[in-house]
């Protein structure tokens, strides 16, 4: 052995920048780090204060053959409550439930992106501040990671999953339904019918990128080659795994926009105009 390789390089102490919660310097930063945090804390705002609003308005979430569309807002579909307006519901309802169906319907999809892995990272950041960006102190003294009540419920995400899927398969009914024009030639093609397509197909793209579907596709494989089906599936579900937070946000975006232009529709204020 020679003599350079005989030699130990001496241990070099690690400094970190404090202790976590304690009294510090919160970050060495120096860009506008606070700005993505803010944002998504304003959005999710917005988003929950309008959702809430529409939940409890029970009126002007549907367009029937008045108005010669069969056109439904995702925040009431499936409509189950006794309130359900004529026609905006099918065979099976909740009779002792009088009040907005909105209420009952959207436990699944706040259920499901409540649990979501991105909205964990997005609002842990924003509103928790736990921590609030990259390389910036967190705003808690102790962290016990999603062990305890109350974070330890995120671990049914996998089941609201399920759950969601099942919507999903409801709201493609609609968006196909969105085809008929009762009493104005059978079927066609207006702006709503493309607004529920559209919609459609971005729950479909945000729920088949999350980290729970693509662990059913390939979780517990150990050899892809004996699963040629389940890895096909992932080989799909992988690149949507990596845009599943552009999708959260287009998704959660469009599904509102949905709902304000069906109320809009329903209450007279535009008309839904039909291409074809």
């Amino acid at each position: 052995m020679s003599t350079q390789e005989g030699i130990r390089p001496a241990p070099v102490p690690l400094v970190l920048g404090g202790a976590r919660g304690g009294p510090r310097v919160r970050t060495l930063r120096r860009d506008s780090w606070k700005r993505s945090p803010l944002i998504t804390q304003g959005y999710l705002l917005l988003f929950v204060v309008y959702a809430t609003w529409a939940a409890f308005q029970n009126s002007n979430y549907y367009v029937g053959a008045s108005s010669h569309r069969d056109l439904i807002s995702p925040f009431y579909s499936p409509c189950v409550g006794a309130s359900c307006v004529p026609g905006s519901h099918g065979s099976f309802l909740l009779h002792w439930w009088t009040y907005s169906p909105a209420l009952v319907i959207l436990i699944i999809p706040l259920g499901f992106r409540v649990t979501c892995y991105y909205y964990r990272k997005a609002y842990y950041r924003s509103f928790w501040h736990s921590p609030q960006a990259c390389g910036v102190t967190d705003g808690h003294k102790k962290y016990t990671g999603e062990t305890r009540f109350p974070l330890i419920i995120q671990n049914i995400h996998r089941y609201f999953f399920v759950l969601g899927v099942l919507l999903n398969i409801m709201l493609t009914i609609d968006a196909v339904m969105a085809f008929r024009m009762p009493g104005a030639g059978g079927i066609g093609v207006s702006v709503g019918t493309i607004v529920l397509c559209a919609n459609a197909v971005l729950l479909w793209f945000y729920s088949v990128s999350c980290h729970a579907c693509r662990h059913l596709c390939g979780g517990h494989v150990n050899e892809f080659s004996k699963h040629p089906v389940r890895h096909g599936l992932w080989k799909i579900i992988t690149p949507l795994n990596a845009k599943h937070m552009q999708l959260a946000w287009v998704s959660l975006s469009f599904v509102a926009l949905t709902d304000l232009y069906v109320r809009l529709v329903a209450s007279g204020v535009i008309t839904d105009p039909k291409i074809f």
